[in-house]
């Protein structure tokens, strides 16, 4: 999922959630983090507001962009001491002023919703995409395949589309 860089499409009945939302982590972005992580936590953000029955609706809002911006975290190794940015849980957790237990209990719901997991392509930063061992992969016929290895004949696109 690569931002749009243009305003966010969020039902009106969650756009004061989104904003306050996004107000936090951008905020934590801007002094934390970098542009990647505020963009891809402002998609995120609205892509809960946009689910039916959205989660974002009931409880802090700073413990929901606290949750936001650590499943992006996970997602693109934000605790690995050998990425950057670098940020730490309990650093993560003390910058929206919410505990450890709160910032876990979120992402949980997060990652429910919106089908994230490790890896995720659709939750990788741009600068993080070349590291992804998951682009470029699909299931064939039950096996999963590095689509990059594959030469490009019409008959491996044909069976690619079906």
């Amino acid at each position: 999922m690569k931002p749009t860089g243009q305003k966010i499409a969020v039902p009106r009945r969650m756009l004061l959630s989104y904003e306050t939302i996004v107000s936090l982590t951008d905020a934590v972005c801007d002094e934390y983090l970098n542009p990647e992580y505020k963009a891809f936590s402002r998609d995120m953000a609205a892509a809960l507001c946009r689910k039916r029955q959205s989660p974002v609706g009931s409880g802090q809002p700073k413990s929901w962009a606290c949750g936001v911006v650590y499943v992006l975290g996970r997602v693109n190794f934000l605790d690995d001491p050998s990425f950057l940015p670098h940020m730490k849980t309990t650093e993560l957790a003390a910058a929206f002023g919410v505990s450890e237990a709160t910032l876990h209990a979120k992402a949980r719901l997060i990652e429910k919703a919106l089908d994230v997991s490790m890896l995720d392509p659709k939750w990788t930063v741009p600068s993080r995409i070349d590291r992804n061992p998951l682009i470029g992969m699909a299931e064939v016929g039950g096996v999963i395949v590095d689509l990059r290895e594959i030469p490009a004949t019409p008959k491996n696109r044909r069976a690619l589309r079906d």
